[in-house]
């Protein structure tokens, strides 16, 4: 690991990281802000599409509320990067800054976009063995809320809690999983569902905390590419705890992240604690 910056920021300090991956056999980057003091916990935050390690580390605002919680935050990037695959710098929703975290299976993407296994696997050991903490819980917005959401439920006793932000929910029936989904695991529709958080409850796939989801009802990707009613229902049907809070007046955004980050981080907070 290579460290690349460092700023002192309320008592704590942020930073951003490089290190060679096993897993996507590139380099990665990832940002952190780590609190004074003993470390009580971790949340991974997950960004969305187009997104790189900076983002929520220096829009959401966060750091205030991290370090009054003792708890840091890691925040990888969405893929590799460095690589020249086919079709991977053309469009903003597939490729380059779109992992989507999962482990692609088509030619040429299965030997670098293995985003599901480089957070599972090994970002979590380099949480554990690196910055010392053992509680980890998972978050993200858009295409990394959809992460956290289905990292988080096929790993129940890994994370100690799930929250999103504006989460695409359903993915196998909305433009851009069915397009990142072509491109990384191939036209068999079967092995898509491995990676869709709504077919992932209904599979049996659930988690003791309750999840907290916020969405904008001003999101202009809302009805056609998050659709959080299907999450909600769905959860429903099979008795997830979830808390969706759908809010007035807020588009898809760091300014609405900032609005309701204390509350997500209170809310792993209480189970990375707890």
């Amino acid at each position: 690991m290579e460290k690349l910056k460092s700023h002192k920021t309320f008592n704590g300090k942020t930073e951003f990281w490089s290190h060679d991956s096993h897993v996507t056999k590139t380099k990665m980057k990832f940002s952190t802000f780590i609190p004074e003091g003993e470390i009580q916990g971790a949340i991974i935050w997950l960004s969305g599409l187009t997104c790189t390690d900076e983002n929520f580390i220096t829009k959401a605002g966060a750091q205030r509320v991290l370090s009054k919680n003792k708890l840091m935050v890691i925040c990888p990037d969405t893929s590799p990067r460095g690589l020249d695959l086919p079709d991977e710098h053309t469009s903003y929703d597939f490729g380059s800054g779109a992992g989507f975290y999962l482990n692609a299976t088509t030619d040429g993407y299965k030997d670098h976009y293995k985003m599901y296994d480089y957070i599972n696997d090994e970002l979590y050991k380099i949480i554990q063995n690196e910055f010392k903490v053992q509680n980890i819980a998972i978050s993200g917005h858009s295409m990394g809320g959809h992460g956290a959401l289905v990292i988080g439920l096929k790993n129940p006793t890994k994370y100690k809690s799930i929250s999103a932000f504006s989460p695409i929910t359903h993915p196998t029936t909305i433009p851009w999983g069915e397009k990142a989904f072509k491109g990384y695991l191939g036209e068999d529709k079967s092995t898509w569902i491995a990676w869709d958080s709504c077919e992932l409850l209904k599979a049996g796939k659930t988690h003791a905390a309750e999840i907290l989801v916020h969405q904008g009802l001003s999101d202009e990707f809302l009805e056609n590419q998050l659709k959080p009613r299907d999450l909600e229902n769905t959860a429903k049907e099979v008795g997830q705890k979830l808390k969706l809070n759908l809010v007035e007046g807020f588009d898809h955004s760091y300014y609405f992240i900032q609005s309701f980050i204390e509350e997500h981080i209170d809310h792993h907070s209480k189970y990375l604690k707890g």
